[in-house]
């Protein structure tokens, strides 16, 4: 009966022949030296626990009860080698774990653009990193593709030997994402950007996923991961510019809404700055970016307006994304105005200030005046600048005639 219990295990070994170790055997030039980096480290480590684990076994076998030759020395407290080894041994293994450590966490930085495309392959001059978009919702992956001017859902796809830099958020709950085959996990956070530069280097077909617990639907927070050569990347970005589909922001509002089990989706067209607003929590039209928000903020805020200019949230996942300050309805902060809006008066106010800087200075005179109320030649009042639209500038009344200086003072 005994010799047939190693018979028991073939069960276990049959499942464990489709388990794929595609940690230690990747297709990325990252995810190819962070397995390198863990090999060194279960390496160094066991320098120790091998002996340590066969120094064990010798002792017990060797000053075991029965064998009465083993020296007997119930005196002995102290060895200098034996010492030197305990410690010695241990602190280089620190030192060389330590180093490795802390060049692999620099020359590994997700953030580090890619100065190689494999061992030996520098990157090529002149190549610039294919840029993807990524959105972690409840429950799926969005790719956003800004070159190209589509985006999919739940599928991925890049090229062989082209650097990609991935510009990483989420629209609720934090999320990880996570292609073990191209580079390590990283985390995706709302309101917040992350960044990671990896490489794939065979093509194949690559599981990615979701390494951070994010609610009900989390198990089925997967997809696929295209690696393609170029001709094929090619054939695959003009097989999602056929479809009809095109990503707005009413379109994203409500892909945002949790649903599980989402099968691949193509858009043909995506609005520009879509992931912008999803980054600034700002998709909704009329609420206010945090950027926006953050730049009043800077400048002192909007004192007690702030408090009124709200609008109530039509819809936000499970719970509010925010209470107004005054009274229990769903509401965000109104925008002031557009990013376009912002963007061409800043261009006016420029161009107003230097026509009136101009002006100022041809009609400077020659000899410098100085007194109450005067500004020094060629440089503008507070109260033109004002007139001239400076940004968030304090408008300062014109002065009347209580402010004038009396004779006595003159």
């Amino acid at each position: 009966m005994r010799r047939l219990r190693p018979l028991l295990l073939l069960p276990l070994l049959a499942l464990m022949s489709g388990c794929e170790a595609v940690v230690l055997s990747p297709a990325g030039d990252i995810a190819a030296q962070q397995r390198d980096l863990l090999v060194w480290s279960v390496v160094l480590m066991l320098i120790i626990i091998i002996p340590v684990m066969a120094l064990t076994v010798f002792f017990a076998w060797k000053y075991r009860e029965s064998n009465k030759e083993a020296r007997y020395e119930p005196d002995w407290d102290h060895s200098t080698h034996l010492e030197l080894v305990i410690w010695a041994a241990p602190l280089l293994i620190i030192i060389c774990l330590g180093a490795i450590t802390w060049s692999g966490t620099h020359l590994l930085d997700p953030y580090r653009s890619l100065d190689r495309i494999n061992k030996g392959q520098p990157v090529a001059a002149g190549v610039e990193p294919l840029q993807v978009n990524v959105v972690a919702m409840d429950w799926k992956w969005l790719f956003i593709y800004p070159e190209y001017g589509i985006a999919t859902v739940n599928e991925l796809a890049a090229p062989v030997d082209r650097p990609i830099r991935f510009h990483i958020t989420s629209t609720g709950v934090m999320n990880s994402f996570y292609i073990p085959a191209l580079a390590g996990q990283i985390y995706a956070m709302p309101g917040m950007e992350t960044k990671m530069n990896a490489v794939i280097n065979r093509p194949g077909k690559y599981v990615g996923f979701s390494a951070n617990y994010s609610g009900d639907g989390f198990s089925d927070m997967r997809f696929a991961f295209h690696g393609l050569d170029q001709a094929g990347f090619d054939q695959w970005v003009a097989g999602v510019r056929a479809d009809s589909k095109s990503l707005d922001r009413e379109t994203y509002l409500e892909l945002e809404k949790p649903s599980e089990k989402v099968p691949v989706l193509h858009y043909a067209s995506v609005d520009e700055g879509l992931f912008d607003a999803v980054l600034n929590m700002c998709v909704e039209p009329g609420k206010m970016c945090m950027g926006e928000m953050m730049a009043i903020d800077r400048k002192g805020g909007l004192g007690l307006t702030a408090v009124h200019a709200t609008w109530p949230l039509a819809y936000d996942k499970y719970a509010r994304r925010g209470e107004a300050v005054l009274g229990s309805g769903e509401s965000y902060v109104m925008a002031i105005c557009t990013p376009l809006e912002a963007e061409k008066a800043a261009v006016d106010a420029g161009r107003r200030r230097q026509e009136l800087a101009a002006q100022i200075t041809r009609s400077a005179p020659t000899e410098q005046i100085m007194g109450r109320g005067l500004t020094r030649p060629g440089q503008a009042s507070r109260t033109e600048v004002a007139a001239a639209g400076w940004p968030f500038a304090p408008r300062i009344p014109a002065p009347t005639v209580a402010d004038a200086p009396s004779a006595s003072q003159s």
